[in-house]
């Protein structure tokens, strides 16, 4: 078992023991990577990553939560899946990511291994009552990293003062996640994948339940992954919002409506079909997808 590694100084790198001797309990946090991806290798370069899907469909016992999906993540692209609730959107980036798997088809990375994905969950999702603070939680992000050399250990702490401040949380290092806001807590999550440093990024509802300041500061943080010419998917209600940050979208109502360019995809005529095909009938809300 691996021990701490110590810093100048007698600090204590903590994340690489919460790593070693937490790794199950976190892995249902759905903070570290899942469990389809065992021997997966990256090189850490965050170079271009492609996502071919193949007539996917998922399906949890007789209900079909995702069904027909075929279509490309082009390698750069900045990409949004909409729908209304229920349409399956979390579920095939859930899919994507390998921890859903598929009941049909094919998801194809290109010959990329899954550990070149980064895999953002809903702010929901995390467990908050786990004791870690939020410097443990960022060399999350390093995990692969996190090995037996114990010089490495600086190095990640630099790196890890160096994504906190990114996303400006520096001064929360010690602080625990449980006592986090969630816009907050959204903060150190985009600043773990900054650490993991993903070709392929994933993101769930990363705007939900956060206040206006910090949706801005993340906006910038997913255009210049779009400008390094990484591959990002993002799951969105917001018709708005996405018009303006994401220049393909995928519609989805289980099956794809439209999946293209997206002042295409988001046609009133699109939307109403989604709506109808979830809901029954369109929502008076034009602004959101539900």
């Amino acid at each position: 078992m691996l021990g701490p590694c110590t810093y100048a100084g007698g600090r204590h790198c903590s994340g690489v023991s919460v790593a070693r001797n937490s790794l199950g309990r976190l892995t249902s946090m759905s903070m570290l990577k899942n469990e389809h991806s065992q021997g997966a290798r990256s090189d850490g370069s965050g170079g271009r990553c492609s996502v071919s899907l193949h007539n996917v469909r998922v399906t949890f016992g007789r209900h079909i939560a995702v069904d027909g999906v075929t279509g490309l993540f082009h390698p750069g692209s900045l990409t949004a899946i909409a729908g209304p609730n229920g349409a399956g959107k979390s579920t095939l980036l859930r899919s994507i990511a390998g921890i859903v798997p598929v009941s049909g088809g094919k998801v194809d990375l290109g010959g990329a291994e899954r550990s070149t994905i980064g895999y953002l969950p809903q702010v929901a999702d995390i467990d908050r009552s786990f004791p870690m603070t939020v410097s443990d939680a960022v060399l999350m992000g390093a995990w692969r990293r996190l090995g037996p050399v114990r010089g490495a250990c600086e190095t990640l702490h630099s790196e890890m003062r160096s994504a906190l401040a990114a996303v400006g949380m520096q001064g929360r290092m010690d602080t625990t996640i449980g006592s986090l806001s969630s816009g907050q807590l959204q903060r150190v999550l985009f600043a773990r994948l900054l650490m993991q440093n993903a070709s392929l990024l994933l993101l769930d509802e990363p705007f939900n339940a956060v206040d206006a300041g910090t949706t801005a500061d993340l906006l910038q943080l997913i255009n210049a992954w779009h400008q390094e010419g990484r591959t990002v998917v993002a799951v969105l209600h917001d018709v708005e919002q996405i018009r303006r940050y994401f220049p393909q979208t995928l519609l989805l109502a289980r099956q794809p409506i439209a999946w293209g360019k997206t002042q295409d995809v988001l046609s009133d005529a699109h939307i109403r079909h989604a709506r109808v095909l979830v809901n029954g009938q369109p929502s008076l809300d034009s602004a959101e997808l539900v």
